[in-house]
């Protein structure tokens, strides 16, 4: 029989745990929560200093039994949760249920699930954390009383099966606001003006830059042409060369909401799917002979600090594999905020020697891609700063003047290994400037004016959201995931092209909680809240006081909402069309997606048809019917002829109604990485539409 019994949250860990410290210790796990919250009832005392009222989780009665019936027969009980608030809350409810003493050495965290972080755990127990416990019993009790209170209104007034949660209305309330700023938006225009020079049989190409005196803007035609008029002659000289050197250094190692930004920009990944397969290489992977290995560290946290060995494994395996100048020469400082709560480690890998070539035949192809970027990113962060030699250089003509700029990678430093990605702009490359001296002269071979409008901000993707949330101070590492998927799946938000475009139905609600809410979806006062969790984390606060500040004006908001607040009907509108399989009229209808085409015949007729837009061209394949908009079942946006089936053309570039000038064939909008551009489905025209 063992003398320790130890409680984890995951079987998989168990297993591995169980395995490292051997026959007198059993592990059992608990599979996440076992008590909270009841569903059916708001479960808090508003009239009793919020007292909670916590019942075992459906389901989870036979598990808590089983292991009060290990916890009767073990010396010792021992309460391994996960390391951060959350898993501090699961060891405090085991704790209660199995009588141990919150007080006594029963707790025992640890960031990765390795033999010797294991061990060592196991030699420094402590007591239950109760003010991090508190922390997120008040976070749990404040998202129970804006859920339980408003969604009832909205289901009253707006429409069954919606909700409203702290996080999620802000979020919400972020993709709105941006949506309503690009419909505002109005372009403006601006002109470039780039030439292509040569200096002894090598083309560079430079921008039009200003004057002598300083940088000019060009906003219309005329200017430009006023700018080419002044051109004397072909021959620009070589006023200035300006040579610099520049470091770049690398990103550190990764946090929570950095790993699911990176994940989306190099993997396509969406945030549920990186947080699923961080938590599979966390608890541990079969390596044969090895046994189940935690390959990562814990995947929630916002510390960028990593342990002294992991740095000095890292550095090591950098001079071993690319050479003594590759490793920095400083320790690279951890980035911490007042907002970082630094509870443990970065997320990075437990051993740098399990590369990733290593890994193939143990890991899946999605498990594989992940584990490659944490572990890459790790690697990178320990290694010296790249340099770069810049060039700037300016070319005049008369008073005009334009700037060609160079830069070239003289020493890679941690670009050898890993680059971080960037929303807003490509990676570094190398542009190289043929050698220019002050006094020569080069010639252009062509000057190309191009007209340009400013675009919209763009519209926020789920690796963008993530970091402004972050920004803001909103949210914590385990609520991002779930976050974007609540919106999502109440049909508040849908996705095109990786983008969140708010639905009508969630402009509704935006609109209905704005008017009675206006604190729930204040960016100020939600941060603002998470900063008083945090104090109460750090014994500062007494969780009892932030839910008190919090309910009495919140409590008057839900009186005079559930009083005031009219009730919208989301009317059916006629969609100008019959039925084809009842005759009766078909009527637009608002669904958890948007609007979608009924019979008004239902129940008796069930036929639904997608709404098809059209969008000005003629079907280039049958050039009969219109090319619509219409939507996959996975909700991506595709076009076709109106005539299917009969004509079988579809594209998912939009088409434009003018011809190729080039070969008279169709044109397509092609969506990428960094914009749009108008190319030819049958030549190589291309054009740049920014």
């Amino acid at each position: 029989m063992a003398d320790y019994l130890v409680i984890v949250e995951s079987p998989a860990k168990a297993k591995t745990i169980e395995r490292y410290l051997g026959k007198k210790y059993k592990v059992r796990a608990s599979l996440g929560h076992l008590r909270d919250l009841p569903r059916s009832q708001m479960g808090v005392d508003t009239e009793n200093n919020f007292e909670p009222k916590y019942i075992t989780i459906r389901g989870k009665g036979p598990i808590l039994q089983e292991l009060k019936k290990e916890a009767k027969k073990a010396k010792k009980i021992f309460l391994a949760a996960d390391p951060d608030r959350e898993g501090e809350a699961i060891a405090w409810h085991l704790a209660n249920q199995l009588g141990v003493d919150i007080e006594s050495d029963c707790r025992v965290v640890f960031n990765e699930i390795t033999k010797e972080a294991i061990k060592e755990s196991f030699k420094n127990p402590r007591p239950i954390d109760m003010d991090r416990v508190d922390a997120q019993q008040a976070r749990r009790i404040l998202d129970r009383l804006v859920g339980y209170n408003i969604s009832p209104i909205l289901w009253k007034k707006v429409k069954k099966g919606l909700s409203a949660g702290r996080v999620q209305s802000v979020a919400l309330r972020m993709i709105i606001d941006r949506e309503n700023e690009i419909n505002a938006f109005i372009p403006e225009e601006y002109w470039s003006i780039s030439g292509q020079f040569e200096k002894d049989d090598t083309v560079f190409e430079a921008e039009f830059f200003g004057d002598a005196k300083k940088k000019v803007k060009l906003t219309d035609k005329k200017q430009v042409d006023a700018i080419l008029s002044q051109l004397d002659g072909d021959k620009f000289d070589i006023a200035n060369v300006v040579k610099k050197e520049r470091k770049r250094n690398p990103a550190l190692p990764f946090t929570t909401s950095s790993l699911q930004q990176e994940a989306a920009r190099k993997l396509n990944f969406r945030a549920k799917k990186t947080m699923m397969l961080a938590q599979q290489l966390y608890e541990g992977i079969n390596l044969g002979k090895e046994g189940q290995v935690g390959l990562i560290t814990y995947m929630r946290t916002d510390s960028t600090r990593i342990a002294d060995s992991a740095k000095e494994e890292a550095r090591s395996f950098i001079e071993t594999m690319y050479g003594k100048e590759f490793v920095a020469t400083s320790k690279p400082a951890s980035k911490s905020t007042a907002k970082t709560q630094d509870a443990h480690e970065a997320v990075r890998p437990t051993s740098i020697m399990r590369p990733p070539a290593a890994m193939k035949t143990v890991l899946s192809r999605d498990q594989l891609r992940l584990y490659k970027l944490i572990w890459e990113r790790l690697v990178a962060s320990q290694m010296a700063p790249a340099i770069l030699d810049t060039v700037a250089v300016d070319l005049v003509n008369g008073d005009v003047r334009f700037r060609a700029n160079g830069s070239q990678v003289k020493f890679q430093g941690f670009m050898k290994v890993y680059v971080e990605g960037n929303d807003d702009k490509e990676e570094e490359k190398d542009r190289i400037l043929p050698a220019l001296e002050e006094g020569e002269q080069v010639k252009f071979s062509e000057i190309d004016p191009k007209q340009h409008f400013t675009q919209p901000p763009p519209r926020y993707s789920e690796a963008r959201l993530v970091k402004t949330l972050e920004e803001q101070g909103i949210g914590r590492p385990s609520t991002y995931a779930p976050t974007l998927d609540t919106i999502q799946k109440r049909g508040y938000v849908t996705l095109d092209a990786k983008r969140f475009i708010p639905t009508e139905l969630g402009g509704i609600v935006h609109q209905a909680v704005d008017q009675y809410f206006p604190n729930i979806i204040d960016l100020e006062f939600t941060a603002q809240m998470e900063k008083e969790l945090d104090d109460v984390e750090h014994g500062q606060t007494k969780w009892v006081e932030v839910i008190d500040n919090f309910y009495g004006d919140f409590e008057k908001h839900v009186q005079v909402a559930d009083a005031e607040m009219e009730k919208i009907e989301i009317k059916d509108e006629p969609a100008g069309e019959d039925c084809e399989k009842c005759g009766s009229a078909m009527v637009y209808k608002l669904g958890r997606y948007g609007k979608f085409m009924a019979c008004s015949n239902f129940p008796e007729c069930r036929n639904t048809k997608a709404i098809i837009k059209p969008i000005g061209v003629t079907c280039p394949t049958c050039k009969e019917g219109q090319v619509v908009e219409r939507k996959s079942k996975t909700k991506r946006i595709f076009y076709g002829c109106d005539r299917y089936p009969e004509c079988e053309y579809v594209s998912w570039d939009k088409p434009i109604a003018r011809p190729c000038p080039k070969c008279e064939s169709t044109l397509v909008e092609k969506k990428l990485k960094k914009g749009v551009q108008i190319q030819c489905t049958e030549c190589d025209y291309k054009e740049d539409t920014q």
